[in-house]
């Protein structure tokens, strides 16, 4: 997993100008650094030790923390980091109009997708609170005072390791051949809550939490600010935890797609958000996981070698290149309201115009050029007319501050919920809002590149079929479990059911060979399509070099062809 690589010892990197910068008796002394620009991008977060810390937890205090509300997130198993494809999404965020700039137009997590996937609410009061100079006293007295035994004045922020220290949890990370549930079992071996209070067992935490999966910077510090907010735990559920953090990830978002070879905030759903918009990568819906909530339950993301091996290159032309008519606007229609408790509590807002807030952030949600999100057509907006600025300025103060205090008039809008999308009822389509978008990123969107080399296409068919393939093999292997189902109710009913069961097993036999039939011809068509695409192209390629050549090098030419018939060859290994 992509979280394996992570270890809590690390020290606090190099943050870009106006990251926050933390006490410099946190850094230990020695620790590597790596430069801007070099290596793989990586993740900064640690799921698999939360997921596992929460199970480990007494019952009484994994209740306290689902009222909280993040029990339905805590309920996600952890998932690979599909880190190429994160790393190409990332490059084409455009900080003016805090929006992804794709083919087919804008697009931009909403709440909607927040309230969805993660079961976190977004409607509540706001993030915000007061901002100390010296965390001292409070850490203290909200975690214990071995947090701050030996540390020199002010304390604004805290070493992440300490907190898993704390409960013997520090260094803990899954191992490569280690499965979830035998690290899951390891942890609870180990977690020692020792003679400390409910409560600071429960802030130790959500502070961890917080600093390495909701609110993931680079630093392997968390900032003190979101332990102000524990004091009260039972009115901790109050606050609008899906909205902060997605005003959180938009803040990072512009710093990550420039220099930082770390994804931050929570990228775990900025993978499954993609994957709902735009299906392509690892990620599958798993069969028997349709009632789950909420949705990131019901995905997995499978490390096959075949797949993991391409380069963040190949996720970008698949991009530019991806079919515009298959991208997905509205990908919870058919879900009802009732089964996922915070989409409707935050319902009246997903229709709006809002700022997010997190503490010392303010980012805007610009809602109005993602419109087809909300089933309608996307009229040609201009981005600066919008008229709406955030603050996502990250600074330590001299003084105690309120933000909410400073900044009422920001958070009174939130606590009004917006202002109202309004819907443009006499567009026929959205042709307009594209022919001005095209114009406008013709730079960003490689128009003048769409047509690829016959390699580079040839190389991206097969990453599709590779894809294909592995899907393929899976669905195979659960038609196999059905199948092994269906033969055990069989055998049961001979040894002497009742004929009024032999309907039932009648029943399932039929809905198993229905879904064996449509779910294998579904992906032998997707692989048919993609080795025929690749066959034509290898031909075209071919024919090309042989024109190029000449007659009087057709030997020359023909070296091409042992190339396509190898090619042919492993994919017809693939197709058997």
């Amino acid at each position: 997993m992509a979280t394996a690589e992570e270890e809590e010892e690390v020290a606090v990197e190099d943050l870009p100008e106006g990251e926050e910068t933390e006490g410099g008796d946190e850094t230990e002394a020695g620790a590597p650094r790596r430069p801007w620009g070099k290596g793989r991008m990586r993740s900064r977060v640690t799921w698999d030790l939360c997921w596992a810390w929460y199970q480990a937890l007494p019952e009484a205090q994994q209740a306290q923390i689902a009222r909280m509300g993040f029990g339905h997130l805590l309920s996600v198993r952890p998932f690979h980091l599909d880190v190429p494809y994160l790393e190409a999404l990332r490059e084409r965020w455009e900080e003016d109009c805090k929006a992804f700039i794709m083919p087919w137009g804008h697009m931009i997590p909403t709440l909607e997708d927040v309230a969805y996937l993660t079961g976190l609410l977004v409607q509540g009061e706001p993030v915000v609170g007061l901002e100390r100079r010296d965390y001292h006293d409070d850490i203290a007295e909200l975690l214990g005072p071995e947090f701050v035994a030996g540390r020199r004045r002010p304390i604004r922020s805290i070493l992440l390791g300490s907190l898993s220290e704390a409960v013997g949890l520090r260094g803990r990370r899954r191992g490569p051949l280690e499965t979830l549930d035998e690290f899951y079992a390891g942890v609870r071996g180990a977690l020692d809550l020792g003679d400390r209070s409910e409560e600071r067992s429960m802030r130790i935490f959500v502070s961890y939490l917080f600093g390495r999966l909701l609110f993931a910077t680079q630093s392997s510090q968390m900032n003190c600010k979101f332990m102000l907010l524990l004091r009260d735990l039972a009115q901790a559920g109050r606050y609008a935890w899906g909205a902060a953090m997605l005003g959180h990830l938009f803040s990072l978002l512009p710093s990550s797609s420039q220099r930082s070879q770390s994804t931050r905030g929570f990228t775990p759903f900025l993978q499954i958000w993609r994957y709902t918009r735009f299906p392509m990568g690892r990620g599958t819906l798993v069969e028997g996981r349709q009632t789950m909530v909420p949705l990131m339950t019901r995905w997995e993301v499978a490390p096959d070698p075949r797949v993991t091996d391409r380069r963040a290159g190949d996720v970008r032309v698949t991009l530019d290149h991806y079919p515009h008519e298959q991208v997905v606007w509205t990908p919870y229609r058919g879900e009802a309201d009732t089964s996922h408790p915070a989409v409707a509590a935050g319902r009246p807002l997903f229709d709006r115009h809002l700022l997010l807030l997190c503490l010392g952030t303010c980012e805007v949600l610009y809602l109005e050029l993602v419109v087809r999100t909300l089933f309608w057509h996307q009229p040609a907006i201009e981005v600066p007319s919008l008229g709406r600025e955030g603050d996502s300025r990250r600074r330590f103060f001299a003084e105690d501050r309120d933000w909410g205090a400073d900044h009422g008039s920001t958070v009174a809008y939130w606590r009004e919920g917006g202002e109202q999308v309004i819907q443009q009822r006499d567009l026929q389509d959205s042709s307009a809002y594209m022919e001005d978008y095209q114009a406008r990123y013709a730079g960003r969107l490689r128009l003048d590149r769409r047509v690829m080399p016959e390699s580079q296409a040839i190389r991206l068919l097969e990453g599709r079929l590779a894809e294909q393939e592995v899907e393929l093999t899976r669905l195979r292997d659960e038609i196999r479990t059905l199948k092994e189902e269906l033969a055990r109710v069989r055998a049961s009913g001979d040894l002497g059911a009742s004929s009024s069961a032999r309907p039932a097993r009648g029943d399932l036999a039929d809905r198993l060979g229905r879904e064996e039939e449509w779910l294998l011809s579904r992906h032998r068509w997707r692989v048919c399509d993609c080795s025929s695409r690749r066959r034509s192209l290898v031909w075209r390629l071919r024919l090309r070099d042989f024109e190029g050549s000449g007659a009087e090098e057709a030997p020359g030419a023909a070296a091409v062809g042992p190339a396509g018939d190898a090619r042919e060859d492993r994919l017809g290994v693939c197709l058997a």
